[in-house]
């Protein structure tokens, strides 16, 4: 299943975040923790690199996220040039309010009434950006929502005298090259319900909890893992939940809706569905597709092809 999902007020804020970021000093991603290189944006990567903008990559939901996971995460991206990454919950009003002093670690030579230090905030759809924002100002002035996609347009706050921030809207990009990125995506809310079946989303999450947290599913479900599939993960939720269809079957849909609801509200346990070393293990053995006939690997939705395909 290869889930893409590039809805159309996207591609107008990929077009202003452009044109923003000459204008920013500093870009603060946000991350979720429990997938943070595949909700990692190409797209931010490459407009921020090519502008030469610092990064402060804010590993969210942390409290979600397997703490091991996390650390391992936190070496990799600090071992980068011009990044620093932190993890924290953007709900915890401490944990935000470390976040200025971090920005201006990053661009010292602005924060002053005469050199505010101006701030992008990016990061794909469902993250936490609006949370962040919020949290920052402790006021509401990002719609906070359940769903991806709730900010559309991009706004500009002031932060003290010293701090400029602006909000984006939550962004993919148009062409998820690796088809475990776009299910742990879904799997972690971050694309529309209309571009994915969720039977396969869940399959694809049981199939990572057996491997590394099958304990959770005993615990949460009084499942025995040993053994069994993918597939008899959903079937256990459903008898475990009683849920069936008016037929007698079990309700496959519903006990799919049930355990992505477990993982992403974290009743599961704190789950990461991706290490450095299973995303290193991923590059190396990926084999992109071909188009037949050419002999060429198809693209992978990069910036100038994509910008090329809107035309």
């Amino acid at each position: 299943m290869s889930i893409q999902w590039f809805p159309g007020h996207m591609n107008a804020a990929r077009k202003k975040a452009a044109e923003t970021m000459e204008n920013t000093d500093l870009v603060i991603e946000v991350l979720d923790a429990r997938i943070p290189q595949a909700s990692c944006n190409p797209m931010v990567e490459q407009l921020r690199t090519f502008r030469q903008r610092p990064c402060l990559k804010i590993l969210n939901k942390s409290d979600l996220a397997d703490p091991h996971a996390t650390k391992a995460w936190l070496e990799f991206y600090n071992a980068q040039k011009g990044v620093k990454a932190v993890a924290m919950s953007c709900k915890k009003p401490a944990d935000v309010a470390k976040v200025p002093g971090f920005a201006l670690e990053m661009a010292p030579h602005r924060g002053v009434p005469t050199k505010p230090l101006r701030m992008m905030i990016m990061g794909i759809p469902n993250v936490g950006k609006s949370t962040l924002m919020n949290a920052l100002l402790k006021k509401r002035v990002a719609n906070v929502g359940d769903e991806p996609a709730v900010t559309k347009v991009q706004q500009r706050l002031y932060l003290g005298k010293n701090m400029i921030l602006t909000d984006t809207p939550g962004m993919l990009w148009p062409k998820i090259q690796h088809p475990t990125d776009g299910l742990m995506l879904a799997a972690s809310h971050a694309i529309g319900v209309n571009a994915l079946i969720e039977e396969e989303v869940a399959t694809f999450l049981a199939e990572i909890l057996l491997q590394r947290y099958p304990q959770f599913l005993t615990t949460r479900y009084g499942l025995a893992t040993d053994g069994i599939d993918a597939v008899s993960v959903i079937e256990a939720v459903a008898k475990k939940r009683a849920y069936r269809l008016k037929g007698g079957d079990w309700d496959f849909e519903k006990a799919a809706h049930t355990l992505l609801l477990d993982y992403r509200s974290g009743a599961l346990g704190r789950v990461s569905l991706e290490t450095p070393q299973s995303r290193e293990h991923l590059l190396a053995t990926y084999v992109p597709p071909v188009l037949l006939g050419q002999g060429k690997s198809v693209d992978t939705g990069m910036m100038e092809d994509a910008l090329d395909d809107d035309e």
